[in-house]
């Protein structure tokens, strides 16, 4: 039984880190809504019980304090909006007299946001002082910002143990999202197939690696492809390309065929003649790309190959692009991968999708509702696979 489903937050202060970083146009308008939204439902249960809620976030990356760019004001007319039917308050500071006088006379029912955690560097720094400051304010102690939870911040890990342990507890997004991904990591059924992209193999070298000890199968597509078809031996013209990671990519290459997972490559590019909407386009071997010549998506045999090993798996890992799916021209890829992924997903796959810009292709393919679970951390859900521990989980755990 969930800890936090199970709770009475009725007469308590529930201090709620959530992931308010989102972004905002040059009018502070939010443009992607989607870390609040997910949210929602963990307030709203606090509410219900007759509970208050303390409203704790960053947002973006100050630098020098306080300034008006990265103040969480700017959410407020958006939140009235979620938020119906509910008092919605906002101190100017965090910690402080402000911020004491706003939460001591906080009612049954209401919610008050704090200003920007990230204003005052101890924040970042994990100081326990300011950690104490941000407990005070409240009596139960509940991490839903499971975007953050690789970071060893003051209100992501530190205050936690100003907490009794039956006082301190994931919320339901982020119980939502480490039950998924341990399920992944932990209880795959086979196939398992991981789907990786991104440009760099430096950026993922540690998930893959870890994931050489779990799936039947490691998809690669992307920029990184190219450093991989390189260090086989293969023409990849104008292609991105880490020259560094030879070496790295050839180890991984013999890993896996000594461990007995299939590691596919793309057997096809689209290229392009230059990085740009405009470009001229061709297909060919993505081990014998032309000079002059740069591999921008898979092709279509790749994509009828990678098709077939996602309808075969039982578990799907899917972390990163295909290609430049920003790009029309170059987008096919990542549509059929996120096709694939769906249509395993009915067929009883269990699927994930986390990282950036895989959430943001299943958002604008409009496929986000026909996976098992699209996770809202990047970095965090990353370091998981990594094998790493987050600090964000060990300290309520």
């Amino acid at each position: 039984m969930s800890r936090f489903a199970s709770f009475d937050f009725s007469g308590h202060t529930a201090l709620l880190r959530v992931d308010f970083n989102v972004p905002l146009d040059e009018a502070f308008r939010i443009t992607d809504d989607t870390r609040i939204t997910a949210a929602l439902p963990t307030i709203r249960k606090i509410l219900s019980d007759g509970g208050s809620v303390i409203l704790m976030s960053h947002l973006g990356r100050p630098k020098d304090g306080p300034s008006d760019k990265y103040s969480l004001r700017h959410l407020m007319p958006h939140l009235h909006s979620l938020l119906t039917g509910a008092d919605l308050l906002f101190a100017t500071d965090c910690i402080g007299p402000a911020a004491v006088a706003a939460a001591t006379s906080l009612k049954a029912g209401e919610v008050l946001l704090l200003e920007n955690l990230r204003f005052h560097k101890e924040e970042e720094k994990g100081d326990a002082a300011f950690a104490r400051a941000l407990a005070g304010l409240g009596d139960v102690y509940v991490n839903d910002a499971f975007g953050t939870a690789h970071r060893a911040h003051a209100s992501t890990a530190v205050m936690a143990a100003e907490f009794p342990r039956e006082r301190r507890m994931f919320g339901l997004l982020m119980e939502a999202e480490v039950a998924s991904a341990e399920r992944v990591l932990h209880q795959a059924q086979s196939p398992f197939a991981a789907i990786i992209g991104g440009a760099k193999v430096s950026d993922k070298i540690l998930i893959i690696e870890n994931l050489l000890e779990r799936a039947t199968d490691i998809l690669i597509g992307g920029g990184m492809a190219y450093t991989f078809l390189k260090a086989q031996g293969g023409h990849i013209g104008q292609s991105i390309c880490e020259t560094d990671r030879l070496d790295t990519a050839r180890e991984i290459l013999e890993k896996a065929a000594a461990k007995g997972v299939r590691l596919h490559l793309p057997q096809d590019s689209i290229l392009a003649d230059r990085f740009d909407t405009a470009a001229q386009t061709s297909v060919a071997p993505s081990a014998a790309i032309p000079d002059g010549w740069m591999g921008l998506d898979i092709g279509p045999e790749a994509r009828r190959s990678f098709t077939e090993v996602i309808h075969q798996a039982r578990t799907i890992l899917w972390n990163g692009p295909m290609g430049v799916f920003e790009m029309e021209a170059f987008q096919e890829g990542t549509l059929a991968i996120a096709e694939a992924v769906a249509s395993s997903t009915r067929q009883g796959a269990y699927s994930l999708v986390g990282g950036g810009d895989s959430v943001a292709a299943v958002n604008r393919f409009g496929f986000a509702g026909q996976v098992s679970y699209v996770s809202t951390g990047g970095g965090a859900m990353l370091e998981f696979f990594e094998g790493k521990t987050l600090p964000g989980i060990a300290a309520i755990r």
